[in-house]
């Protein structure tokens, strides 16, 4: 079922429209209020704070109009962008994509192995998909189906995610989202420590 569904949000995204570029150059000024939770360069030094650095410019701009609409419910999130128009999402989703991602160090083995496991080849006791299906091997997402690069991506906030989707909690652009039900279907199969393992890896791949 997790297979069919990934399979049939990949076929339907690549017969969606081409995504219009913003300005980077603009983007960068625009982009200024977002330093302080998510760094100059995009790399959040703040564990529970995204790291905006590398993602994939339309998945940033998805994101910043659901926290508009309140799809996604984040107070801070919410107030800071009530104001923006869809250009200047554009342009700071521009400048935030061109900025590389610093990842971290995945030191701990046994979080590690396991979170490679999980990563690479899930856990089908569990119904657990692979994550690299959607998010490639080395993290770098898949564009074309607006899923997410989770390289280098700070170990705390991936593990919050993954709590929240298992606690049903608004995450996804819209509830009926296909790619939001399969991250909530996947993570209430996941223990804790499944979670801190994937995180703990995805901190440092590449």
């Amino acid at each position: 079922m997790i297979l069919r569904s990934i399979v049939s949000i990949v076929v339907l995204a690549m017969a969606l429209p081409a995504y219009a570029a913003g300005d980077a150059n603009a983007g960068r000024s625009k982009a200024q209020a977002c330093a302080a939770c998510h760094g100059a360069d995009g790399n959040a030094s703040i564990p529970n704070y995204p790291k905006l650095a590398g993602q994939h410019p339309k998945y940033l701009v998805k994101q910043l109009q659901a926290f508009q609409s309140k799809k996604r419910d984040n107070a801070i999130m919410s107030s800071q962008v009530a104001n923006l128009k869809l250009q200047d999402m554009e342009d700071i989703a521009a400048y935030y994509a061109k900025q590389k991602t610093t990842l971290g160090a995945a030191t701990d083995q046994k979080k590690r192995e396991l979170g490679e496991r999980i990563y690479r080849g899930g856990n089908n006791a569990k119904g657990i998909a692979a994550c690299m299906g959607c998010h490639s091997p080395n993290g770098a997402g898949n564009p074309p189906a607006n899923f997410p690069a989770l390289s280098g991506q700070n170990a705390a906030y991936v593990v919050q995610s993954l709590k929240d989707y298992k606690e049903g909690k608004t995450r996804a652009l819209d509830p009926n989202d296909d790619s939001g039900k399969m991250m909530r279907d996947i993570a209430k199969r996941m223990s804790d420590a499944e979670m801190e393992a994937v995180a703990h890896y995805i901190s440092g791949l590449h």
